[in-house]
């Protein structure tokens, strides 16, 4: 079972790599970028989950 922010991520990375493959990147470069943006992602998504918000 995937978390919600892992589906979040998940989706943003299907719809990069559309967008990579669309402007020809190549396959390894497209993975290496990929890797470091979901790295990026789920720390952010995770963050933003732990924090408190005022009321």
């Amino acid at each position: 079972m995937a978390t919600i922010n892992e589906l979040i991520c998940l989706s943003n990375m299907e719809n990069l790599n559309a967008v990579f493959i669309n402007d020809g990147m190549p396959q390894t470069e497209r993975l290496i970028k990929l890797n470091q943006v979901a790295i990026q992602q789920m720390k952010v998504l995770e963050e933003s989950e732990n924090r408190k918000y005022l009321k």
